[in-house]
């Protein structure tokens, strides 16, 4: 016999700021290797960072996709803006912003579930 599980929402939404970058193909894993050194250390001491992921097409060596989760929109809406600017001149230097091109930019909610017995 079978329990009644009630499945519920979790309250809090989960924010997935999604990222995607036409990369020249010879230089990914530079692109990839300076984002790991120049923008996680930063990214991960601001409040309501979770995590962040490097994504790649199977197919097209030229595209790369980050995902980063926040806590909260506010949280990460609440980087100074000065930050991220000085964090993506470091980053450009040292990729070359010839190299990169950010071609997608996307937000996302997490609605997450539980199950109660």
């Amino acid at each position: 016999m079978r329990e009644n599980v009630l499945i519920v929402p979790i309250i809090s939404l989960m924010i997935i700021e999604w990222l995607g970058f036409d990369v020249k193909p010879q230089l990914r894993d530079k692109f990839v290797t300076q984002d790991h050194k120049i923008w996680t250390p930063i990214l991960a001491n601001v409040a309501g960072f979770v995590g962040k992921e490097v994504w790649f097409d199977p197919v097209r060596r030229d595209r790369v996709y980050i995902v980063v989760r926040w806590q909260s929109r506010e949280q990460w809406k609440a980087i100074p803006p000065s930050l991220l600017q000085e964090t993506e001149a470091k980053f450009a230097l040292a990729v070359g912003a010839e190299n990169y091109q950010m071609i997608e930019s996307q937000e996302y909610q997490v609605q997450q579930f539980t199950a109660l017995n």
